[in-house]
């Protein structure tokens, strides 16, 4: 059984994201890139399902600058077995993502594909839903815990009212969640290893998919700085003020 992994390279969640003086975007210029959490969260799920003797086989698929080797053999460290570089200067809108991701996947004929419900750069959550599409399979989305039995995989996902739990014929799209696990540490002897594992590098148009669109970014501006709290001195004084400045009651 063989499992594909969806991962992107986005700024740390640890860095303060800066946005450039023109307005244009943000600003990348000596920032640490890392995988998109989400997408970490599905590599170590499929680590785990590799441990336990589920799957056979890791596949680790990026679409992205040249850069973005570098997170996949971040990926490699964790446990992964090889990695395929989908090479484009161009931003990757979630149903381009979907096309190549849903030709990568017929072509290696893998069972499970997982990939982060969300990447926290754009926080679009497209991608999987539309590539499950594209495949005409079922999608698990959401997952906070995947359980393989045979051909079937059962995913509980969060919902708004508690946990779903879905039965899906393999092969089957899932999404991870936070709560499914906690990504482990790469061992130095294990990044010294993924950096002899194979990774192959393709383009947008070995699948026959255009990185044209057909939205543009007007501007980017940071998020207003919040305003400093003041002290009431009375609960009534508190409930005016609700009232008639915030006008939220």
């Amino acid at each position: 059984m063989k499992a594909l992994v969806a991962v992107k390279r986005v700024i740390d969640y640890n860095v303060k994201v800066r946005v450039k003086a023109d307005n244009s975007g943000v600003d990348l210029s000596n920032t640490k890139m890392s995988i998109n959490p989400f997408d970490e969260i599905a590599v170590e799920e499929a680590v785990r399902l590799k441990e336990a003797g589920v799957i056979d086989e890791i596949i680790v698929a990026s679409i992205g600058p040249k850069e973005s080797q570098e997170q996949i053999r971040a990926a490699l460290a964790l446990g992964a077995d090889r990695g395929v570089l989908v090479q484009t200067d161009a931003k990757p809108y979630p149903l381009q993502v979907a096309k190549i991701l849903k030709n990568v996947a017929e072509q290696e004929s893998t069972d499970i594909i997982l990939l982060g419900k969300q990447a926290i750069d754009d926080d679009n959550n497209q991608t999987g839903q539309m590539l499950a599409a594209l495949m005409g399979i079922g999608q698990g989305t959401f997952a906070s815990e995947v359980k393989v039995e045979g051909d079937k995989v059962n995913v509980t996902r969060e919902v708004d009212g508690g946990l779903q739990t879905v039965a899906l014929s393999l092969p089957a799209v899932i999404t991870t969640d936070l709560r499914l696990n906690e990504p482990r540490y790469a061992k130095l002897p294990n990044i010294m290893k993924a950096k002899k594992k194979p990774l192959d590098e393709k383009t947008p148009a070995d699948f026959g998919v255009e990185m044209t669109s057909k939205q543009e970014i007007v501007k980017v501006t940071p998020p207003a700085e919040r305003k400093a709290g003041i002290t009431v001195a009375s609960v009534d004084e508190l409930v005016d003020k609700l009232k008639n400045e915030a006008k939220v009651i």
